[in-house]
C-alpha cells in the first residue's frame, strides 16, 4: 500500500529532559491524521504509545517510560506516514530515590527499595532500609583495614544513622580518592537536599500537582460519562450503591475502633493536661527561681526566664496566672533597682558597667541607665581628682620641707606611661644636670611634683575607660541586640541630646586637671575665684628648672595618652596651654636659678693662673651656661602640635632681659673680684688646692686678662649655644653684654694705669731736676741721667708684672704708660724758657734715648708727644754734637742691654687703648 503523506518530523518536545514517567509534550509536523493512525512512538528507544494522546497533527502528549538510553530521539510512526525522524533529542536523569521516610506526591512502592551497599535493587523491609548517599557522588572505598579505623576512632561509627556517626571515618571510608572539586559538588548536593527539606510538604504538593489534575480530570469524565449514560438517575445506580456500601464500610470502622479512639482522646487529653501543668510549673516556681539566681548572681538566667514568662503570660486574663506574673515582676523590679545600684557604684570596671547596662536594657528598666553610669562615672573622677590634691596639701602641711615626702621614683607602681615618664625624665636629668649636686636629689621628689605625677596617673586611669564608655554608648555596643532594634531611634535622638553633654563633661575634667597643676606650680595664673578650690599649698620656695622639666615631659605624655584615645583636638588645647606656659616659667626659672649660680661664681674663684693668663671662672660661667641650656633643650624643642615659646614678642622680651641679667650679673662678678681685698676672699668654696693670693694690681691684670678672652671666645660661644637652642634677640644680648664687658675692661684697665703709670710720670720732674739741674747752665752730657734709667726699670718691671700674668696684655699696658710718660715728658721740655747748647743736647739725648728704647711699643699718640717734646729743643748747631749724641745713645743702649731685652722681644701685636 502506498502512502500518501510525508513522513513524520519532530522538530520539539518539551521538556527536552526529567525522569522517567516524565509528561512531555512532542510538535512537529505530519504527526498523523488522527488517534487511529499513530502506531508508533518511541523516547530514547523505549516505547511510550500506550501513554500517548494524539492532540492533532502537529502535537502528541504522553509520559517518557524506562528508558536503557540516558540521551535520545524521538521517533514517531504513522500508518500513513510511516516511521519518522527527529530534529531533536531527550535527555532522560535518573529519578530521586526515596526513603520510607521522605515525602512523595506519587504512590511508591514499598517493596523494592535501593541498597547503597549492593548498589542494586533489592526487596528487603521498609524497617532495614538505609538512606541514600547524602553526598551524592560517586563512592570510592578505601583499602584500610576496619580494626585500624576503629582504632583511630575509638567510640564513633561511619553509619551516619548512628548517633556516634563520625564524618571524617565516612570520609576516610568512602571518599579517600576523590578529587577536592568533587567534594565542592558533594557540599553543593548537600546544601540543595537541605534547601528542599526546607521547602516542606508545600514543594512536595507543586511537584505532583499533575498527578492531582489527572486524577480530578479522571473523576469528571467518570461523572460525565454515568450522566451521558443516564444511569445516575435511575434508584439503585451505581454510583448510589457505592455511596451506600462506603458509608457502611465507615459505620462499621468506627464501631470497631470507637474504644481505641476513645483511649486516644482521653490520653491526649491527659498529655495535654500534663503539658499544661508542666507550663504552670514553670510560672509557679518562677518567683523562687528568680530570688536564687539573684543570690547567686546568674542574671541572665533570670533575663531569659523573665522573657519566656513575659511571652506566655504577659498578656493574661487568668487571675492565678496574673498573681503569680505580678510577683515576678516584682522581682525583677528588685533586681533592676539592685544591677542599677550595682551600675552606679565607684570604682567599678568597664567590663561590669558594660554588663550591668545591658541588663539593665534587656529588662526595660525606665530613664537611660546607660547616661546615668556616665555622669556616676564623671563625677567620682572629679572626686578623685580633687581628693588627690586635698591629700597632698595635707601630707605637706604635717611634713614641711622641700623635698618631703620621700617617694622613689623608681619603685612607684604606676601605668607604662608614667613608667616610661620616669625612665626618660631620669635620662634627661642625668645627660642635662651634671653639676656638682647631691646625687640624692634624684630620689626625693617634691610634694607638688609628686602631685602631679599621681594626679596624671589617675586621670590616665579614669579617663580612658570613660571615653571608651561613650563610645560604646553612641555605637550602641552597650545593648542587646534586642534592646538596640526596639530603642534604636530613641537612643539615636538621645545620643544627639547628650553628645554636647558628654562634651561638657571632658571639658569639666580637662579644666579642673588644668586648674589642679596650675595652683600647685603656676598659682599667678589662676583668677581669684579658683585659687581657694585648686590652690592652697602655701610653698614659699619654687620648683626648680629641672623639676619643671620633668612635669613638662608628665604632661606631655599624659597628653600623648589622651589623643591616642582620638579625644578631639579642641577638647586637648587648654593642656597645650598649660604646657606652653609651664615651658614659659620653666625657661623663666632656670634662668633665674643660673643668674644665681653665676653670681656665686665669685666665691669659686681660686686665682690661679694658667698659661694663657686665665683662671677657670670664665669656663665656669661658660659650662654653666650651657648645662641651663642644656636642660632647657627638651622644653624649648616643640612636640607636634606645640606652639613655639617664644611665638610671643613679651615673652622674647622677658627672656632676653634674663639672658642680658645673667652676662651682666656676671660681669659684676668680675669687677668685685677685681677690688676684692685678700682678706675677703672665701677660701673654703675654693677648689682643693693651696688658694693663690695676689696684689691688687695683679688682680686687676687678672681680670682684664678673663675679660679679653670672654670678649673674644666666651660670649661668643655663648651666642652660638642661644641661637642653637633657637633662642631670640641673640643680637642684642650680645650686643649688650659686650658693651658692658667693654665698659669694665676700660674701667679697669684705667685703673690699672692709673696705679702705674702715676708714680713712674710723678717721679720724672723731680728726676730731671735733681741737684738744682738747670738747662741753661749745665755742663756737657757724658751721657743718659739716673731718672730716666729708673723711669725705664720701673717701665721693666710692670712689663714684668703684665707678662707674668698675660703676654697678650703687654703691649696694651706698656703702650698706654708710654703714652703717659712721654706725654708728661713733652710737658716738661715745653715749660723749660730756654736751653743752653748742652742743655740742649742733654735733653735730646734723653728724649731719644727713652723714645728709641720702647719703639715697639709707641703709638700715634706717643709718637706725637716725642715729636712736640724734640720740636721744643733747638736745632743742634753742629756736627760734632749730632756725632756726640750718637755716641752717648749706643753707649746707653750698650750699657742697659741686658735689662732693655724686654722691650725687643715684645711680639708686634696691634694695640689696643
Amino acid at each position: 500500500m502506498s502512502r500518501s503523506r510525508q513522513p513524520p518530523l519532530v522538530t520539539g518536545i518539551s521538556p527536552n529532559e526529567g525522569i522517567p514517567w516524565t509528561k512531555v509534550t512532542i510538535r512537529g509536523e505530519n504527526l498523523g491524521t488522527g488517534p487511529t493512525d499513530l502506531i508508533g512512538l518511541t523516547i530514547c528507544g523505549h516505547n511510550c504509545l500506550l501513554t500517548a494522546e494524539w492532540m492533532s497533527a502537529s502535537k502528541i502528549v504522553c509520559r517518557v517510560g524506562q528508558a536503557k538510553n540516558d540521551k535520545g530521539d524521538i521517533i514517531v510512526t504513522t500508518k500513513s506516514g510511516g516511521r519518522g525522524t527527529s530534529t531533536v533529542s531527550f535527555k532522560l536523569l535518573k529519578p530521586e530515590k526515596i526513603g520510607i521516610l521522605d515525602q512523595s506526591a506519587v504512590w511508591v512502592d514499598e517493596m523494592n527499595y535501593y541498597d547503597m551497599r549492593t548498589d542494586r535493587n533489592k526487596g528487603i523491609p521498609p524497617l532495614s532500609l538505609r538512606p541514600a548517599n547524602p553526598l551524592g557522588i560517586e563512592i570510592e572505598k578505601c583499602k584500610l583495614p576496619q580494626k585500624n579505623l576503629e582504632v583511630l576512632f575509638h567510640g564513633m561509627s561511619a553509619d551516619f544513622t548512628s548517633e556516634n556517626f563520625s564524618a571524617a571515618w565516612y570520609l576516610i571510608e568512602n571518599h579517600s580518592n576523590t578529587s577536592f572539586e568533587q567534594l565542592k559538588m558533594a557540599v553543593t548536593n548537600l546544601k540543595r537536599q537541605a534547601n528542599k527539606k526546607s521547602e516542606g510538604s508545600l514543594a512536595y504538593v507543586k511537584g505532583g500537582l499533575s498527578t492531582f489534575f489527572e486524577a480530578q480530570d479522571a473523576l469528571s469524565a467518570i461523572h460525565q460519562k454515568l450522566e451521558a449514560d443516564g444511569t445516575e438517575k435511575v434508584e439503585g445506580s451505581m454510583t448510589q450503591k457505592l455511596e451506600n456500601v462506603l458509608n457502611r464500610a465507615s459505620n462499621t470502622a468506627d464501631t470497631l475502633f470507637q474504644e481505641v479512639l476513645g483511649r486516644k482522646d482521653k490520653a491526649d487529653s491527659t498529655r495535654n493536661a500534663l503539658n499544661v501543668l508542666q507550663r504552670f510549673k514553670f510560672l509557679f516556681n518562677l518567683p523562687l527561681n528568680i530570688k536564687r539566681n539573684i543570690q547567686k548572681g546568674d542574671y541572665d538566667v533570670v533575663i531569659n526566664d523573665y522573657e519566656k514568662a513575659k511571652s506566655l503570660f504577659g498578656k493574661t486574663e487568668v487571675q492565678v496566672f496574673k498573681k503569680y506574673y505580678a510577683e515576678v515582676e516584682a522581682g525583677i523590679e528588685d533586681l533592676r533597682e539592685l544591677l542599677l545600684k550595682k551600675l552606679l557604684e565607684t570604682p567599678s570596671t568597664l567590663h561590669d558597667q558594660k554588663r550591668y547596662i545591658r541588663y539593665l536594657s534587656d529588662l526595660h528598666a525606665p530613664g537611660d541607665p546607660a547616661w546615668q553610669c556616665i555622669g556616676a562615672q564623671h563625677k567620682w573622677t572629679l572626686k578623685l581628682m580633687q581628693d588627690c590634691k586635698e591629700g597632698h596639701v595635707k601630707s605637706l602641711k604635717g611634713n614641711p620641707g622641700p623635698h618631703s615626702p620621700m617617694l622613689d621614683l623608681d619603685n612607684d607602681a604606676r601605668p607604662s606611661v608614667l613608667g616610661h615618664l620616669s625612665q626618660t625624665a631620669s635620662l634627661k636629668r642625668g645627660s642635662s644636670f651634671q653639676s656638682g649636686r647631691d646625687d640624692t636629689w634624684r630620689y626625693k621628689t617634691p610634694h607638688r611634683v609628686a602631685f602631679v605625677e599621681k594626679l596624671t596617673k589617675l586621670v590616665l586611669s579614669q579617663l580612658p575607660n570613660f571615653w571608651k564608655l561613650w563610645i560604646s554608648y553612641v555605637n550602641g555596643s552597650l545593648f542587646s541586640e534586642t534592646a538596640e532594634k526596639s530603642g534604636q531611634i530613641e537612643r539615636s535622638k538621645n545620643v544627639r541630646q547628650r553628645q554636647n553633654d558628654f562634651k561638657k563633661m571632658i571639658q569639666e575634667v580637662m579644666h579642673s586637671l588644668v586648674k589642679l597643676i596650675r595652683g600647685a606650680l603656676l598659682p599667678f595664673s589662676l583668677r581669684e575665684g579658683d585659687g581657694r578650690q585648686y590652690g592652697g599649698w602655701e610653698v614659699q620656695a619654687e620648683l626648680s628648672g629641672q623639676w619643671l622639666a620633668h612635669v613638662i615631659q608628665t604632661i606631655r605624655l599624659t597628653y600623648e595618652s589622651l589623643t591616642a584615645l582620638e579625644i578631639p583636638n579642641d577638647m586637648l588645647q587648654i593642656i597645650q596651654d598649660l604646657i606652653l606656659d609651664l615651658r614659659i616659667r620653666c625657661i623663666m626659672v632656670t634662668l633665674q636659678h643660673t643668674a644665681e649660680e653665676i653670681k656665686r661664681l665669685a666665691e669659686k674663684e681660686d686665682w690661679i693662673v694658667d698659661n694663657e693668663g686665665l683662671t677657670s671662672l670664665p669656663c665656669q660661667f661658660e659650662q654653666s651656661i650651657v648645662h641651663s641650656l642644656q636642660s632647657l633643650k627638651g622644653v624649648v624643642d616643640c612636640k607636634p602640635g606645640e606652639a613655639s615659646v617664644f611665638q610671643q614678642p613679651k615673652t622674647q622680651e622677658e627672656v632676653c632681659q634674663l639672658c642680658i641679667s645673667i652676662m651682666q650679673v656676671f660681669i659684676y662678678c668680675l669687677e668685685q673680684l677685681s677690688t676684692k681685698p685678700d682678706a675677703d676672699i672665701d677660701t673654703t668654696q675654693v677648689i682643693k688646692c693651696k688658694p693663690t693670693f695676689h696684689t691688687e694690681e695683679q688682680r686687676l691684670l687678672i681680670v682684664l686678662s678673663n675679660c679679653c678672652y670672654l670678649e673674644r671666645h666666651t660670649f661668643l660661644n655663648i651666642a652660638e649655644h642661644f641661637e642653637k637652642h633657637n633662642f631670640q634677640g641673640i643680637e642684642k644680648i650680645t650686643q649688650v653684654s659686650m658693651a658692658s664687658l667693654k665698659e669694665l675692661d676700660q674701667r679697669l684697665f684705667e685703673n690699672y694705669i692709673e696705679l702705674k703709670a702715676d708714680p713712674i710720670v710723678g717721679s720724672l720732674e723731680t728726676g730731671i731736676y735733681a741737684g738744682y739741674f738747670d738747662w741753661k747752665d749745665c755742663l756737657p752730657p757724658a751721657g743718659v741721667r739716673n731718672y730716666l734709667k729708673e723711669a725705664l726699670v720701673n717701665i721693666i718691671a710692670v712689663h714684668a708684672e703684665v707678662f707674668t700674668i698675660s703676654k697678650e696684655l703687654v703691649p696694651r699696658v706698656l703702650a698706654r704708660v708710654i703714652e703717659a710718660v712721654s706725654e708728661e715728658l713733652s710737658r716738661l721740655m715745653q715749660c723749660v724758657s730756654s736751653f743752653s747748647r748742652n742743655g740742649a743736647l742733654q735733653a735730646r739725648l734723653e728724649i731719644c734715648a727713652l723714645r728709641d728704647t720702647v719703639a715697639i711699643y709707641l703709638t700715634p699718640e706717643s709718637r706725637s708727644s716725642f715729636k712736640q717734646a724734640l720740636e721744643a729743643l733747638p736745632q743742634l748747631a753742629s756736627g760734632a754734637d749730632k756725632k756726640l749724641l750718637e755716641e752717648l745713645l749706643n753707649k746707653f743702649k750698650s750699657s742697659m742691654h741686658l735689662q732693655l731685652t724686654c722691650f725687643q722681644a715684645a711680639s708686634p701685636t696691634v694695640m689696643k687703648t
